[in-house]
């Protein structure tokens, strides 16, 4: 492994994990604000947060938190976001560290 392909990986990691930290604390920033009646985080910002890279703290989220367990566009979608972004990053591994 080279040592551009090193530094883009601790890049990829990095990003990951903050935004895999900051979906999962949206998702209970979001609960606790539901719980209270507060003003809310909305749905599609949720979604954003998977979408840019945090899908796996999303979806823990709601499965630790119990939220938004009963929308259907939740439970359907943020798991399909997290299987595309578990392909991407095993295509990406093949094509770019082999």
């Amino acid at each position: 492994m080279t040592d551009t392909q090193k530094i883009i990986l601790i890049l990829v990691l990095c990003w990951l994990v903050v935004t895999n930290i900051i979906a999962f604390v949206a998702m209970y920033s979001d609960k606790e604000r539901a719980k209270k009646g507060a003003w809310r985080i909305k749905e599609a910002t949720l979604f954003m947060f998977a979408i840019i890279g945090g899908s796996l703290g999303a979806n823990l989220g709601m499965q630790v938190f119990r939220h938004k367990t009963k929308h259907w566009y939740f439970v359907v979608f943020m798991p399909l976001i997290l299987i595309l972004h578990i392909a991407l990053l095993v295509a990406g591994w093949y094509f770019f560290f082999r």
